[in-house]
């Protein structure tokens, strides 16, 4: 009997190496990604309820585990920063803004429904590559889904904290802010910015080249300008009532992602 318990362990020594090997490929695949994510959460769980509700912690699991799995370190990196810059950016001026009833709700905890608002299209992407084995351009689409709504977040909050007019973007017309599809020149600024940095930030890391990282944040400032679009028309109207923040952010970040993959395909990048 000692010898085939010995032969158990040593399989299950040597699979567990394989893993461990493969967790710092740019796709270690889901083995890696089930335990790299999950020793995160178990380490952080206080951290991590600070920004997600309960729920959102449950669905931010299986999302940085998809992305790990798919994207590896670097992909996974990109998403903690995502979580963390977006965290701090919404308490920007918090008091004042939950003063003026603009605020986001549960001060910026973020529930399931907010963690697929911002990361639903990484997740397909993710999905996709796993299913097909292919890291391009998958890889893109999800770079760009995570910058374009970084950006949008803070377009958003920096627009409400520092914003001095505010205009719709239909119309141009100044209007209150907080308001659906409302812009102003610092919040818009400040986006612009963002996506810039954190597009720069993947090819620093590898995720994307710098052709691609052009093209990610021009994708991504031409979704958050369509966002904008779709709230004011939109949003608020009779018979709009399911098209909610979350689902609005999930149709910009989707739009971002199929945007850098239809422009990088198409001029070959």
């Amino acid at each position: 009997m000692p010898a085939p318990r010995q032969g158990a362990r040593a399989c299950l020594s040597s699979s567990v190496r394989e893993v461990l090997s493969s967790a710092a490929m740019a796709s270690p695949g889901m083995p890696a990604g089930i335990l790299v994510n999950s020793s995160v959460f178990i380490l952080g769980i206080q951290i991590l309820l600070k920004g997600l509700t309960p729920g959102g912690v449950a669905h931010s699991w299986a999302l940085g585990t998809a992305v790990y799995s798919a994207f590896g370190p670097g992909g996974y990196l990109l998403v903690c920063l995502y979580f963390i810059l977006g965290s701090l950016v919404t308490k920007v001026k918090l008091a004042q803004k939950q003063k003026e009833g603009i605020a986001e709700a549960r001060s910026g905890r973020r529930q399931p429904g907010s963690v697929w608002g911002s990361g639903l299209a990484g997740m397909l992407c993710a999905i996709a590559a796993l299913a097909t084995g292919l890291s391009d351009p998958w890889r893109i689409g999800f770079v760009a889904s995570f910058v374009s709504k970084l950006s949008d977040t803070v377009s958003s909050e920096i627009g409400k904290a520092y914003g001095k007019t505010t205009y719709l973007i239909t119309t141009l017309g100044r209007v209150p802010r907080g308001t659906e599809g409302a812009i102003s020149a610092e919040g818009t600024l400040a986006g612009a910015g963002a996506a810039l940095a954190f597009a720069a930030l993947a090819a620093a890391i590898g995720q994307v080249t710098w052709r691609q990282a052009a093209v990610v944040a021009a994708a991504a400032t031409a979704a958050n300008l369509f966002e904008s679009f779709l709230g004011a028309v939109l949003q608020g109207q009779k018979g709009s009532e399911w098209l909610s923040n979350d689902v609005v952010n999930m149709i910009q970040i989707c739009i971002a992602a199929a945007l850098a993959i239809g422009i990088s395909m198409a001029a070959d990048i």
